[in-house]
């Protein structure tokens, strides 16, 4: 018998740097079937066996896949959910795909800013939210400015004269004659459930998150020994 939507799990992965860790993750739990992703184009996979369905998607889509109830569950970066702040429940912090988001400005700018001084400011990101909540607890005005790509270059051309954007280990801007000035907030990838699915999914999805949980545990528990 095919099973129904009711009895299949959604589960939505995000591409790009977290997609490696992730197929680790679920190896680890005995799901080696996602390393199809690994090497393929394809966006969509399902284990008939599991009644599993997994989603590849863009990173910033997933929460709202989650809260839609297009997937059941889903990992996405902490940044994208306080970006985004979607009704979803987030059980368990996966602890991989460590990040920050930092406030930078171009080198020669920064041998001579205050950042105490500052007041109106032009800044681009692709996190509007928390860029205008950042700069509103300190009082200052600024003008956001969203990008979607290659934030690094608006200072350069003179679109903006500082950016707001997420790092890992700052290389990136250093090559592009940025430095770090402040950091607004740590970021790593979660799992989320959608809230319906939770409860009436819930049997399966707890059973889920505590092997992924019982998984991020071992891996902890491994690096620090």
């Amino acid at each position: 018998m095919e099973p129904t939507n009711n009895d299949v799990i959604a589960i939505a992965l995000p591409k790009g740097r977290l997609l490696t860790p992730i197929l680790e993750l679920f190896e680890g739990i005995g799901f080696p079937c996602v390393k199809v992703f690994s090497d393929s184009r394809r966006l969509i996979y399902e284990d008939r066996d599991r009644q599993l369905r997994f989603l590849i998607l863009r990173p910033a889509d997933i929460p709202t896949y989650v809260e839609r109830g297009a997937a059941d569950m889903g990992i996405a970066g902490k940044d994208q959910l306080l970006e985004q702040r979607r009704d979803v429940y987030e059980p368990l912090d996966l602890r991989f795909g460590a990040c920050r988001l930092v406030v930078a400005e171009p080198a020669e700018l920064h041998k001579q800013d205050d950042p105490h001084s500052w007041s109106n400011l032009r800044v681009a990101t692709k996190y509007p939210n928390l860029a205008e909540a950042y700069f509103s607890r300190k009082g200052i005005q600024a003008e956001i400015i969203k990008l979607t790509g290659s934030l690094e270059l608006a200072p350069l051309v003179g679109l903006a004269e500082r950016i707001i954007d997420l790092v890992e280990t700052g290389q990136t801007l250093k090559e592009n004659g940025l430095v770090e000035v402040e950091e607004i907030v740590k970021s790593t990838a979660r799992l989320i459930v959608n809230r319906a699915s939770l409860k009436t999914k819930y049997r399966r999805v707890q059973d889920l998150v505590e092997k992924m949980r019982a998984q991020v545990e071992a891996h902890t528990a491994g690096a620090r020994a």
